[in-house]
């Protein structure tokens, strides 16, 4: 696990580029505090931070091929590196480290792009090739490893975090103030674009060749679900516990020693059950004062259960809201999910003692683990209702005082890509223009995610939710947290479920055997239970829990809240009076705004990191 930057130069002087290379990967020292390396020629400026897995002695980078012509820089790791090593050898080409990055080098060379779909792993990477003057770069098919690039005015810089630009005087910082309703509605803007104008994410599964002056970008692969309708239950539990071997086998490749996450519930049980039958692995959890919100006493029961060390921590509130500011501004962008700050202290926990960690992330988005995937079945008959009586029913219940099922009938009237944005937006688009302080013109959020449900638009509902999910939320909120949080304090952290293979399986496995009346991932679940307690697998998923609701009604988080919606930033972005009657409410316990809150804080303090203290 790693960082790189890079540009296409400006000016001849190598001196003064190699200076501005330098400072820009010195801004994300945290993703590789081991080594440093650069390459610097007429045309680009590479730069690489190093955090040692594998080849501790022969794995820095950049690293060129036989003859020079090729430079790379990589984020990530490669898991069927090894065989695609011993065909590259048969093939002729010749090695001179034993890494993972060399095999992405030399696999170029051989097969171009198609490289990429014989890659198993999580990475972002640039190839320079000196000969054709072309740059080429990819990102894996999850989006678990980040690649930033700026593009203005002829200008090309990259990064695996927007932070590194800073360090560079190409780099023009402006906000991209017009995106500001999608953060508000989602927590994050919802497609390529970022907070900052000029700057992109690159699509996961996607790849870039920037020559001639012309950045062309294309996706290389996207989840297609093909349903196998003739296996039974029994036969899907099989086949994810022997996939799911694989997967922790090959993650668990390293030269240093890996832990393991573990909360109480079943993704991170069964990795640790899966790592433990090869090491007596080291586990971390952590929780809080408050037990209702801290899942620390399962987690120790299970590990005793295991044979596992476990070590915890709690966190206290004034922890909590201490390292908020720092949180988002390693998170490049704000993001306001409440469990990115427990995060960032069990990383910290983490990496105390070992380098490499496996996570339980991306089970609930390929095999259907969050609550609310059910509610298809709950509109199931409803649905088959003309719409106009929908809309009919709809329109009586918005005028009534809430009753129960009040919430159904409106929602109702709505099909699947207009009902559901994961759970809930943030701010509905009807508040955007009530919180920000000058009205915009903003559009509906839908708009941004109904592309995906078209793209599986002959599938079923829970089909549809989960699709959208893993094309959404999974790359633009959970795995953004899992990446920022674990190299702020130089851990790398593996996904075993996000993997090649758990993917093909899991996009065959009938909706049934995902979703039901009763519990959330059945398959999974199933195949969790022959080889975890009862009481693990059957384990209702419950989040990242935290106590933030409560805390933000104690007079001193208070006070430091409303402090920062009374000064004049927040007076330039948001109607303030809004604002503060929502901290107010909140407060006095007449409403539950802690997500709303929330959000306008992290942005907030972001705003302070990135455009007035730097």
């Amino acid at each position: 696990m790693c960082g790189f930057v890079g540009f296409l130069n400006d000016t001849p002087d190598t001196t003064k580029n190699e200076a501005v290379v330098r400072a820009m990967a010195a801004r994300i020292t945290h993703r590789g505090p081991d080594q440093e390396d650069y390459y610097v020629d007429d045309k680009v400026s590479l730069g690489f931070r190093r955090l040692s897995i594998i080849d501790l002695a022969g794995g820095s980078q950049p690293i060129t091929n036989e003859d020079g012509t090729k430079v790379l820089v990589f984020n990530g790791e490669i898991y069927n590196f090894q065989p695609l090593r011993e065909k590259l050898l048969e093939k002729g080409h010749v090695f001179k480290t034993r890494t993972d990055s060399e095999v992405l080098l030399h696999g170029y060379e051989e097969w171009g792009k198609d490289l990429l779909m014989k890659l198993r792993g999580m990475f972002a990477f640039v190839i320079w090739d000196k000969a054709e003057n072309r740059l080429f770069g990819a990102r894996d098919i999850f989006g678990i490893k980040p690649f930033f690039y700026y593009l203005n005015e002829g200008n090309f810089l990259f990064a695996s975090e927007i932070k590194a630009f800073l360090n560079n005087p190409l780099f023009k910082k402006e906000l991209n103030e017009e995106r500001l309703p999608e953060y508000l509605c989602f927590e994050y803007i919802p497609n390529t674009e970022t907070l900052f104008k000029h700057v992109y994410k690159m699509e996961p599964g996607a790849y870039f060749t920037w020559q001639d002056g012309r950045f062309e970008t294309a996706r290389y692969y996207t989840p297609e679900y093909d349903i196998d309708n003739e296996k039974s239950l029994a036969e899907w539990e099989t086949l994810i516990d022997e996939t799911f071997r694989g997967s922790t086998a090959a993650h668990g490749i390293a030269d240093v020693e890996v832990g393991c996450f573990l909360s109480s519930g079943v993704d991170s049980s069964y990795v640790v059950h899966e790592m433990a039958k090869r090491n007596r692995v080291r586990t971390f959890s952590v929780g809080y004062a408050e037990e209702k919100y801290s899942e620390l006493a399962s987690a120790e029961e299970f590990a005793k259960t295991e044979g596992v060390l476990n070590f915890t921590k709690k966190i206290t509130a004034q922890e909590y809201f201490d390292a908020t500011p720092a949180v988002q501004y390693y998170m490049d962008e704000p993001l306001p999910n409440p469990s990115a700050i427990a995060l960032y202290f069990l990383a910290k926990l983490a990496s105390e003692q070992v380098k490499v960690v496996l996570s339980g992330e991306g089970a609930d988005e390929l095999f259907g683990g969050y609550h609310y995937y059910r509610e298809p079945l709950d509109f199931e008959k409803y649905m088959r209702l003309p719409l106009s009586l929908r809309r009919a029913l709809a329109g009586l219940a918005s005028k009534m005082p809430n009753f129960h099922g009040k919430r159904f009938l409106m929602r109702g009237q709505f099909p699947i890509e207009k009902r559901y944005i994961r759970n809930n937006y943030v701010y509905r688009h009807a508040e955007v223009n009530k919180v920000l302080a000058q009205p915009v013109d903003a559009p509906d959020p839908s708009a941004f995610t109904k592309p995906y449900f078209d793209e599986v638009k002959n599938e079923d509902d829970i089909t549809k939710m989960q699709y959208a999910d893993i094309r959404t939320w999974l790359v633009q909120d959970i795995l953004v947290k899992a990446d920022r949080m674990s190299m702020a304090n130089s851990l790398e952290l593996r996904v075993p479920f996000l993997d090649r293979e758990m993917l093909r399986l899991a996009l065959q496995i009938p909706s049934k055997y995902r979703v039901n009346q009763e519990t959330t991932k059945v398959a999974l679940r199933g195949a969790a239970a022959k080889q975890l307690p009862e009481k693990t697998a059957k384990m209702r998923k419950t989040g990242f829990l935290t106590p933030l609701n409560d805390w933000l009604r104690r007079d001193e988080f208070y006070a430091r809240v409303k402090e920062t919606f009374e000064s004049e930033t927040a007076k330039r972005f948001f109607n303030t009076d809004f604002i503060l009657k929502l901290l107010d409410d909140h407060k006095a316990g007449t409403a539950h705004n802690m997500k709303k809150i929330w959000s306008i804080y992290c942005f907030l303090l972001w705003y302070e990191a990135y455009f007035i203290q730097n």
